[in-house]
C-alpha cells in the first residue's frame, strides 16, 4: 500500500509516518516509480507507535521494543522482548513522576507569592488567598497542605 491509504487506515499523518520511518520505528521500499509502498504489517507498526506515543513514550524508548511492533497491541503486550518493555514503561514513569513533582513545587510556590502579593495590596487575609489559589474549600495555612 501506498503512504496515502497506510495514513487512512491509521489517522496518522503523512508526515507522520514518513518521521516513524526516518526513525527507524516503520519499513518501505520504493516503487519503480520512487514511490514508498508498505506492507500490509505497517498498519500495526504505525497503529502500535501511536499508541505508545500517546500514552507518554518517546521515540527512543519505542525504538527499544521495535521488534514487537508489528504485532497488535494485546500480542504486544506479551512480545518476548517483555523484559524491555516493562523497564521502558517503568523508566518513561520515572520520569513523569519527576516532572510532575516539579510541577506541583512550582504550583505551590506561585500560590504563595499570589498569596502574598495579595495581602499586600489590601486584598483578602491571607488563609484565605491560599484557601481560594489552591481550589479547596476549607483555609489551609503557609505549608499545609490542601
Amino acid at each position: 500500500m501506498q503512504i496515502g491509504e497506510l495514513s487512512e487506515r491509521t489517522g496518522a499523518s503523512r508526515r507522520s509516518i514518513r518521521y516513524y520511518e526516518q526513525k527507524g520505528l516503520l519499513r518501505s521500499h520504493r516503487t519503480a516509480k520512487g514511490w514508498r509502498e508498505y506492507d500490509e504489517e505497517a498498519v500495526n507498526r504505525v497503529l502500535n507507535v501511536r499508541e505508545l506515543l500517546a500514552s507518554g513514550l518517546t521515540v527512543e524508548d519505542i525504538l527499544r521494543v521495535e521488534p514487537c511492533l508489528s504485532m497488535e497491541m494485546a500480542d504486544f503486550m506479551s512480545c518476548s522482548d517483555a523484559d524491555h518493555a516493562i523497564s521502558m514503561y517503568e523508566e518513561r514513569l520515572a520520569v513523569i513522576d519527576e516532572k510532575a513533582a516539579l510541577l506541583r513545587r512550582h504550583r505551590e510556590e506561585l500560590v504563595r507569592r499570589i498569596a502574598l502579593l495579595r495581602t499586600r495590596s489590601g486584598a483578602d487575609g491571607f488563609e484565605e488567598v491560599l484557601r481560594k489559589a489552591r481550589g479547596t474549600g476549607r483555609g489551609t495555612g503557609p505549608g499545609q497542605r490542601a
